[in-house]
């Protein structure tokens, strides 16, 4: 994920009215009342001086003055004011006319009373154009719930059963849900579920079962709304079926899943299995970075599979441990391009230390960070390696490092929003697109692999024997790819396979 500052509430409008060149009072102008014609008077004579008018306060965009100004007001504890839901649909036009990176593109026949909710016309404030392959140019315009959002970005908790589950996106071909991933001591991992287990059925409803209902309640299903909401599973694991019921928790997610060092014939290698960007991370990342630097590590392999991205600033800091001092100094990590009512930001720098994120492990902020100073990485990608985690791979790319991509095409998110806030609901659009230090940003369809190798699911992330990793490993040791793959245990007739996962999982965010 990939944001450019994260806003809440009157933080946007301060934040905005400096960032799009607005006024920075907080008044709206007074009206005047219009006075009747009078009778033509005298001319004055012309040497006489005229005492000067005070000039009219400038009048405040709407997004500013309707802030929230909600048709719900949530009560006591939070800024709402009673307002309607048209005030609520006017705010966010406003806003993203003056913000959104395509805002041109909005269609400007959009009826704000053919929409029930603000959530619903917001649907439509975006982009109809596509990118050179026939994607939609914006396929990330969503919405989550304020209060979610704000606890899941500051803690990485988040509410489910410890699953990621991966699944094809292709309609001609059956649905197919396979676990790649299942944290430690959770319901899922307690109940037995493992790494390429396959959905079988939930709570009744078969995956094979194209019904409306059937996909409804697989859904509600896989994405429980209430911590102790519970869901019968049934998994098929080589053959076997089993079934479990289980019982939504709120997780607190590692984001450095792993890190260990590989002993190779040709030397040590570091691997990192790194899950998000948030502010927990910065902490784990500087341990890793320091221990594979106290081992001797000359190489480094960078899992990014299922990491959907988080805070430009964290992505940042880990460039820099990969790259060092020398490749990076006085360099840009990413540049921001706004749409042109937008007055232009600084770029974010490669950051050399530690912002002090509070977490269980503070880093104090200033603390030098540690760096391998590598001038080759290689990276396991997926369609799940998204927007911050690109941000990674293109700024390395910009300074010149070697990176080589073992896997699968990227998600393609070159871009960044302004999370904005109102009526207990954040709003995501996208802002801006981010460049590297070469100027270049142009990856809207991913990137492409260096060497094409199909996730494999009968083995553990890590394990050198796992086919991504094993490829890897083999490439930087003969700078060529392996003739023949390890396919997909359980899906390779179904294609690539996708984390099934909120949106607000692939974003990226500029907070500082």
């Amino acid at each position: 994920m990939k944001f450019h500052f994260l806003l809440s509430g009157a933080a946007v409008t301060a934040a905005l009215l400096a960032g799009c060149g607005g006024s920075s009072g907080t008044t709206p102008a007074t009206p005047t009342t219009p006075t009747e014609p009078t009778a033509p008077t005298t001319p004055t004579d012309p040497t006489t001086p005229t005492t000067p008018t005070d000039p009219t306060t400038p009048s405040l965009p709407e997004w500013h003055t309707l802030l929230n100004h909600c048709a719900a007001p949530r009560g006591t504890g939070y800024p709402d004011v009673q307002g309607t839901l048209n005030e609520e649909m006017r705010w966010l036009h406003s806003f993203f006319d003056a913000t959104y990176l395509w805002y041109r593109e909005i269609p400007a026949n959009l009826n704000m009373a053919d929409y029930s909710t603000a959530i619903d016309y917001f649907a439509q404030l975006k982009t109809s154009a596509v990118t050179a392959s026939g994607r939609p140019k914006d396929r990330f315009h969503f919405t989550y719930p304020t209060a979610t959002w704000e606890a899941l970005n500051s803690s990485g908790v988040a509410l489910g059963y410890g699953l990621t589950w991966l699944r094809n996106n292709d309609a001609a071909l059956s649905r197919i849900y396979t676990i790649g991933m299942v944290e430690p001591g959770s319901p899922a991992a307690l109940a037995g579920m493992q790494r390429g287990d396959s959905l079988v059925s939930a709570d009744g409803a078969a995956v094979s079962d194209t019904s409306s209902e059937a996909k409804a309640t697989i859904s509600a299903a896989l994405a429980p709304k209430a911590e102790g909401e519970s869901h019968l599973l049934s998994w098929s694991r080589n053959g076997t079926v089993m079934q479990a019921t289980l019982a939504a928790r709120k997780l607190a997610i590692p984001p450095v899943r792993l890190a260990k060092v590989l002993d190779t014939a040709d030397g040590k290698v570091g691997y990192l299995n790194f899950g998000e960007h948030n502010a927990v991370a910065e902490g784990q990342l500087v341990n890793a970075i320091q221990s594979f630097k106290d081992a001797g590590v000359k190489d480094l392999v960078l899992d990014l599979r299922y990491n959907g991205g988080g805070l430009l600033s964290i992505a940042s800091e880990l460039a820099y441990m990969i790259a060092g001092p020398e490749a990076t100094v006085g360099r840009i990590f990413e540049k921001p391009i706004y749409n042109d009512k937008t007055t232009p930001q600084a770029a974010i720098m490669f950051q050399a230390a530690a912002l002090g994120y509070k977490s269980d492990n503070t880093i104090k902020a200033g603390t030098a960070l540690p760096y391998l100073n590598l001038k080759r990485v290689t990276v396991l990608t997926a369609a799940g390696t998204c927007s911050a985690s690109e941000s990674v791979i293109n700024s390395l790319r910009g300074v010149d490092v070697e990176v080589n991509l073992i896997g699968g095409e990227t998600c393609g998110k070159p871009y960044a929003f302004t999370p904005a806030a109102n009526c207990g609901t954040t709003y995501f659009a996208i802002q801006l697109q981010g460049v590297n230090n070469k100027g270049f940003g142009d990856y809207a369809d991913g990137f492409t692999p260096t060497c094409r190798v199909a996730d494999d699911l009968s083995h553990a992330q890590g394990d050198p024997a796992e086919g991504v990793l094993a490829a890897a490993l083999s490439y930087r040791s003969t700078g060529a790819c392996p003739v023949t793959t390890k396919a997909l245990r359980s899906a390779a007739p179904a294609g690539p396979l996708t984390p099934l996962r909120h949106e607000v999982m692939e974003i990226s965010i500029r907070d500082r």
